[in-house]
């Protein structure tokens, strides 16, 4: 069972460090003990689960299954001995956690450097990444959501709220007119975030009720910093969460449109599984992100 164990979180390392190599500086083995180990495991599953080159390293259909497995595997095996711990034990083991990109950078990394400080037992996996993940398949301890809480199984704790505002560019505005309406926008060029929801149509207030705007679509960009740096610049109108923005209308370089229009401020969770809730890490930074993030001004421009 060792060696099962062994040849699997090599594997798992030398995948996601790209080479033999980086499984072997991780690891602290040699390099030909790496590469004998995961030999011995595909003798043992009689199937080839990578395919070795000089540059790369590539997963075959059977190693992709291996592989998700595998992962999901040991980090279950590292929550069972992390939950071993008492409530009142330090918080102690890895920790992984994934955000949206401009998000993370802006509000998560201060914080998340704050916390290794506070616990020097705990080491830290981010991943800001600007597409759905699947928390059990890919190991995630938690996750953070800009937008409805999702109906599924996980557990969700809410962090505070972000508004979403209409701009663009003085530029852009004096070639193209500042927008007076909602109808007026049809006239304009949209930027947009296109792992949004709906991505080319903005739901907006008017009279009080939402209203679905479909938005002629000049730029898409899967980041939120894609379409306001294009929107800065002069590109067109964009539809953003109000921090990511605020530098920029600082600066003069972006000014607030419709503001009647604007609709009620996105909530912000953190997603776990009940299982990686247990562990007295996840539940540490759960709290404390609740404690920071719920102080901070995240709507003001």
């Amino acid at each position: 069972m060792v060696n099962r164990s062994e040849g699997m979180a090599l594997l798992v390392a030398a995948v996601d460090q790209g080479s033999l190599s980086g499984a072997s500086r991780v690891s602290g083995i040699s390099l030909a003990s790496v590469s004998r180990h995961l030999s011995a495991l595909e003798e043992r599953l009689g199937t080839r689960l990578l395919v070795r080159s000089t540059r790369a390293l590539r997963l075959t259909e059977a190693g992709q299954r291996y592989y998700a497995e595998a992962k999901r595997l040991l980090a279950d095996i590292d929550e069972l001995e992390s939950s071993m711990q008492t409530d009142a034990a330090e918080p102690s083991g890895r920790l992984r956690v994934t955000a949206p990109t401009l998000y993370g950078r802006v509000h998560l990394q201060p914080l998340l450097a704050k916390f290794l400080m506070r616990h020097p037992n705990v080491t830290l996996d981010l991943h800001l990444l600007d597409r759905p993940v699947n928390l059990l398949e890919e190991g995630i301890d938690l996750a953070v959501l800009v937008g409805e809480q999702p109906s599924s199984s996980l557990v969700a704790r809410r962090l505070g709220s972000i508004r979403w505002v209409l701009s663009a560019s003085p530029d852009y505005l004096a070639r193209r007119g500042t927008p007076a309406s909602l109808h007026d926008l049809a006239q304009h060029d949209g930027l947009v975030y296109s792992h949004q929801a709906n991505e080319e149509m903005w739901t907006l207030m008017q009279g009080g009720q939402p209203v679905i705007v479909r938005v002629p679509t000049r730029m898409r960009s899967n980041t939120v910093d894609g379409v306001v740096t294009a929107a800065a610049a002069g590109a067109g109108i964009v539809f953003a969460p109000a921090w990511a923005i605020a530098d920029h209308v600082a600066a003069g370089r972006l000014v607030p449109l419709l503001p009647q229009a604007e609709p009620p401020p996105r909530p912000v969770f953190a997603l776990m599984t009940h299982q990686r809730l247990m562990a007295s890490k996840v539940r540490s930074l759960v709290e404390y992100l609740v404690g920071h993030l719920r102080e901070k001004a995240l709507n003001d421009l």
